[in-house]
């Protein structure tokens, strides 16, 4: 039996092949590695013997990828970007306890990041490090701790823990709203005249994105058919709050992010209560199974259930059932 193939590489030759990848040069390969351009080359040979495959096109005056080496390199360069992230992060935090999030950019935006001056009050000894990531991140393979996730309640493990749910009311600037009100623009207090207006929709073509639609809502609301002043069509959530912020339309807005800026009267909701619709996904917490054994993260997951809490009771929900999942 040939044990050679099950013989895991070594590191020093995979990060010599990185650095000359990314800069196609074994002269500056060397230059960055602190090594000389005959040692890059004597690992990457060694790399190659090692596989039995040709990594680099080598031409008089220039380098180039080979396929096996485009290959190598789509597995190398994430698996040293998060290497070198881990070892930056012990040794700036050695002696610090510490917290990995994902969660997706809006939340972060407009719903963890303004809490997070609070709690490092009462936890001055603990970081938390916030990566706001779009796409789903497999908890049991991972560096984080903890997800915050926006999801159906068959799209998450059964270990889950409800936030709150979602619902949806638009929302303009008061602004905008008062001169609604004193005739000097169009008036706003039925679905049908958002005619006149400019809406903001979220351009996600996922099929959950349907439920978030201005289409949705204004079918709801007896305007299935209507057409806007235009439309604004933008990537995130938290741009289309900003839109309505400044004025510039009307946003579909998810009443659990932007309920304190209704408060503060950033943002008014121009049919009240009665513009507020349900949807099926919620949000979640989820922790990994390498959180779930650390005592910090399991402290500071206890205190963004403590903040779902208070948003559940903003927003009008009871408090979650025992397994929403199940049902």
């Amino acid at each position: 039996m040939n044990t050679g193939r099950h013989r895991p590489l070594a590191i020093g030759p995979l990060r010599a092949f990185e650095a000359v990848a990314r800069r196609l040069s074994f002269s500056a390969a060397a230059e960055e590695l602190f090594l000389t351009q005959s040692a890059v080359s004597r690992q990457i040979r060694a790399l190659e013997e090692e596989l039995g495959a040709t990594l680099f096109l080598r031409g008089t005056r220039h380098v180039e990828l080979a396929p096996d080496g485009k290959l190598l390199l789509s597995v190398v360069e994430p698996m040293l970007e998060r290497l070198d992230g881990m070892v930056r992060q012990i040794r700036s935090t050695r002696g610090r306890r510490v917290v990995n999030v994902t969660t997706f950019a809006s939340f972060a935006s407009l719903w963890l990041i303004p809490r997070l001056e609070a709690f490092h009050r009462e936890h001055p000894d603990m970081d938390i490090r916030v990566s706001a990531l779009d796409q789903l991140v497999e908890m049991d393979d991972s560096e984080f701790d903890l997800a915050l996730r926006y999801a159906a309640p068959n799209r998450v493990p059964p270990t889950a823990q409800r936030m709150f749910g979602e619902m949806l009311t638009p929302v303009v600037n008061p602004w905008v709203a008062a001169q609604a009100r004193d005739g000097q623009a169009p008036p706003l207090s039925q679905a049908s005249d958002l005619r006149q207006y400019t809406l903001a929709e979220e351009d996600d073509q996922r099929p959950s994105g349907i439920f978030l639609s201005w289409r949705r809502w204004l079918s709801l609301h007896g305007a299935p058919e209507l057409q806007p002043r235009r439309w604004m069509y933008l990537n995130f959530t938290y741009q289309q709050i900003q839109a309505a912020v400044s004025g510039q339309a009307v946003a579909l807005a998810r009443l659990p992010l932007v309920y304190e800026a209704l408060q503060r009267g950033e943002l008014v909701e121009p049919f009240g209560l009665e513009g507020r619709t349900d949807c099926p996904t919620v949000y979640w917490l989820v922790l990994s199974p390498q959180g779930r054994a650390r005592p910090e993260v399991v402290e500071f997951a206890q205190w963004i259930a403590e903040q779902a809490a208070l948003t559940r009771q903003a927003i009008g929900e009871p408090d979650p059932p025992v397994d929403e999942r199940s049902g």
